[in-house]
């Protein structure tokens, strides 16, 4: 456990691509989306703007998607605004969030007033999970699988895994926001209706492109989910992002989620190798995100650098339980990976 406060948790990837024209390494969005079908359907459902947004289609959509009733499903906008919820709609005594991730949960549980604590994960064990390091006695737990910004999946089952911290009396939230980025997804817990308090928050945005659409989901049970949308603002998923979220959850757009995955995986891997080129990098890993976190000595000035050659890298010291010397990267396709390559050279020799 550490004390508060500590980095800026309202840092994200964006402030350093805005308006920069940098080639973007910073923001874990896949490259090249939103696909031209799914524009298409977005673009379909600005003629029913004059009605108010009917979220039952896409509800049963994700119910459909994930093999679970329509009650234990809720729409968001983004998974930004269930972290707001939650902490709005559950009263906890001792909440805990498991870092280094992402910031929003924390800070949403901060801004509601909540006494937050931290389990910091340690480097020395490649910052995987050891359940018994959350309090016996912690009523709400944070934890994302695979975990931004350190690209660790961890196991749901077995003595490490993140089921044996579900427990009668305990919330456990698990942030999904990349497990569609992970082939075949095999460590979710997204349809896991077996652990008490589970409460699984999912994002459209990382593999679709759809940061500035705003959609994501809840999945709980189902008293969980009425608590959060009794916490809600009427209205408060779009009619473009409620088509969105239905087209997503159809059987071909699944499938090219699995292919983007597969493609994600191989490009991590070139982009692995080359790294593995420079003595001074050393890689969290084995990675399994769509980004991967690296050490190494001055990274900040490397990060400055590398914006001189054209290049964004999102700064590690903004979360919780890493310093200045991390730097996470966004994966990209191999020849992006080969001009960041050469660049990193560079950046290392300017030092």
């Amino acid at each position: 456990m550490t004390a508060l406060p500590g980095p800026d948790l309202r840092h994200h990837g964006d402030a350093e691509v805005r308006g920069t024209g940098l080639t973007d390494l910073a923001v874990n969005v896949r490259a090249g989306t939103p696909p031209d079908w799914l524009r298409a359907r977005i673009a379909a459902s600005l003629g029913t703007l004059a009605a108010y947004p009917d979220g039952a289609p896409a509800r049963e959509a994700v119910a459909r998607r994930h093999g679970l009733p329509v009650s234990r499903v809720l729409l968001t906008a983004g998974a930004a605004e269930a972290f707001v919820l939650a902490a709005r709609a559950f009263p906890a005594r001792r909440p805990v969030v498991v870092h280094p991730q992402f910031t929003e949960p924390e800070a949403a549980l901060r801004n509601a007033g909540h006494r937050v604590e931290r389990v910091l994960l340690r480097r020395e064990d490649g910052f995987r999970l050891r359940p018994d390091s959350v309090p016996e006695d912690a009523d709400l737990v944070v934890v994302g699988n695979p975990t931004n910004p350190t690209s660790v999946l961890h196991p749901p089952d077995g003595p490490a895994g993140l089921a044996a911290l579900a427990r009668p009396g305990r919330l456990l939230v698990v942030d999904e926001a990349f497990m569609d980025a992970v082939p075949g997804e095999h460590a979710s817990l997204a349809s896991r209706t077996d652990l008490p308090g589970l409460v699984v928050l999912r994002s459209l945005t990382k593999t679709w492109g759809l940061a500035g659409l705003r959609v994501g989901y809840v999945l709980a049970e189902p008293e969980r989910i009425a608590a959060l949308e009794r916490a809600q603002p009427l209205w408060p998923v779009s009619a473009p992002a409620l088509a969105a979220a239905e087209a997503c959850c159809e059987p071909a757009a699944l499938a090219e989620a699995e292919r983007a995955a597969e493609g994600v995986a191989a490009d991590r891997e070139h982009l692995l190798a080359r790294l593995a080129e420079f003595g001074e990098v050393a890689v969290c890993g084995p990675a399994a995100g769509p980004f991967v976190l690296l050490r190494l000595e001055g990274a900040a000035a490397v990060r400055e650098r590398l914006r001189e050659h054209g290049f964004a890298v999102r700064r590690g010291d903004t979360f919780p339980g890493l310093g200045p010397e991390w730097l996470r990267l966004a994966v990209r396709d191999p020849r992006t990976t080969d001009r960041f390559a050469d660049a990193l050279g560079k950046a290392l020799a300017d030092r």
